[in-house]
């Protein structure tokens, strides 16, 4: 959520700063609210003035009551007229107190200085690893059918398009990715695994950033309002949520496992073979909390774990820095990690790695003290996909495609699969 104080402040750096991300309904929303803003310090300052006069006369009531046992009438009138005054002030400060903090929920964060100004056009490659293959042969969907691993015909008649079937060696693949990367994150990257629930509160998106303004993204229950998660994100960084933390313990890194629910409206036709864009994904997400000082190296440092993953993977990426048009609604900056799919021929997304600074705190009301007995002040909040499976194993299938119709296993993969090489299945096509 925008800090408000900043607003009022700086209007025209945050104007400029929110300009940067391209959308004009932004900088009339912040008309808005600086309105609202205006207002609700006029009433709250004609409310203190009021109700200090309502408090002197409560006392000179008192000292006239004890004089003449009663007040005249036009006094008491005067004193009815003065408390309607002050409810109906109240009234309407709480009407727009709440239309402040509705709208200021539509608000994006602010992008960090250092992004490059534009969309998605602009984007910068900051660095690679790894050489990307020629690009040819088959596609994964093609390689997944083949060696009996993927059936993304039957995961549509069971659940419609976007909902995958993994089969024999394929679901024990996703099994086996999803151990590899919580045992790298947690054995040598520090973090506590955490299984969180798989439904969220409305409260919980809310903090996050999907709500209000993605709802119509979400899958959602009834009549119990609760969604299923998106990403892991949600309910792990609202571990803390309504908590101040020891400053002591930050940073502080969670990593966690969760399958992540996805309406993808508006994508429709939009790379919509194999496991390109699905509606049901499972995936490793990295939290952090940390100092405000502390959270660009946190950034960074979060930004390589999620990269040695595709290093241990053996699967050439680049790491993309998004430009102020092309972020993320709660995000300041964000890396995406792309690892490259030679069978599609495409740079496929496998992870964001973002910071919110205080945006996504100031929301659920996470805070730290810095020592004991020191004011508490706003944590930053981070995270990235660490990674996401179904456009990884795209892009495993069809880096490590073999002559013979086989994929090779990368060794760090090994141990968990228990095999070296992916064939066909007896039975398979």
């Amino acid at each position: 959520m925008i800090d408000l104080k900043l607003l009022r402040t700086s209007p025209q750096q945050v104007r400029a700063a929110l300009a940067r991300r391209g959308d004009p309904t932004v900088v009339r929303l912040l008309d808005e609210l600086e309105a609202l803003d205006m207002r609700r310090r006029a009433l709250t300052g004609q409310l203190d003035q009021l109700k200090a006069e309502r408090n002197e006369a409560a006392k000179a009531d008192a000292r006239l009551m004890k004089e003449k046992g009663a007040l005249p009438a036009d006094l008491r009138e005067g004193r009815r007229v003065l408390g309607e005054r002050i409810a109906a002030l109240e009234a309407e400060l709480s009407s727009v107190e709440r239309d402040l903090e509705g709208k200021g929920l539509f608000v994006p964060n602010v992008p960090l200085p250092e992004l490059p100004d534009g969309d998605a056009s602009h984007n910068t490659v900051v660095r690679t690893w790894g050489t990307p293959a020629p690009a040819g042969g088959k596609p994964h969907w093609e390689i997944g059918e083949r060696l009996g691993v993927l059936d993304l015909a039957r995961g549509a008649k069971i659940a419609g398009s976007g909902f995958p079937v993994f089969v024999g060696a394929g679901a024990k693949l996703v099994r086996a990715l999803i151990s590899f990367m919580l045992d790298l994150h947690t054995r040598e990257h520090g973090y506590v695994e955490v299984e969180p629930p798989f439904v969220v509160k409305r409260e919980a998106m809310q903090g996050t950033g999907q709500v209000p303004k993605f709802e119509e993204e979400a899958y959602k229950t009834a009549p119990d309002d609760l969604f299923l998660v998106p990403t892991a994100e949600v309910p792990v960084t609202n571990l803390h949520r309504d908590e101040i933390m020891d400053g002591a313990r930050l940073p502080l890194g969670y990593a966690a496992y969760t399958p992540c629910f996805r309406r993808e409206a508006g994508a429709a036709g939009k790379d919509t073979r194999g496991l390109l864009r699905i509606h049901q994904f499972d995936k490793v997400e990295l939290v952090r909390f940390a100092r405000p000082a502390d959270s660009p190296t946190e950034h960074e440092r979060m930004t390589g774990h999620a990269e040695a993953v595709l290093q241990r993977l053996e699967l050439p990426y680049r790491v993309v820095l998004l430009a102020a048009g092309d972020l993320g609604f709660a995000s300041a900056k964000t890396y995406d990690l792309e690892v490259w799919a030679p069978g599609v021929a495409q740079w496929l997304e496998v992870s964001s790695s973002s910071t919110f600074t205080d945006f996504q705190a100031r929301r659920a009301n996470i805070r730290f003290r810095s020592a004991p007995g020191a004011k508490p002040e706003l944590a930053h909040t981070l995270n990235a996909s660490g990674v996401a499976l179904p456009r990884t194993i795209a892009a495993l299938l069809e880096t490590h495609q073999q002559p013979d119709g086989s994929v090779t296993v990368p060794p760090a993969l090994v141990p968990y699969l228990g095999t070296e090489r992916l064939v066909a299945a007896a039975g398979a096509a």
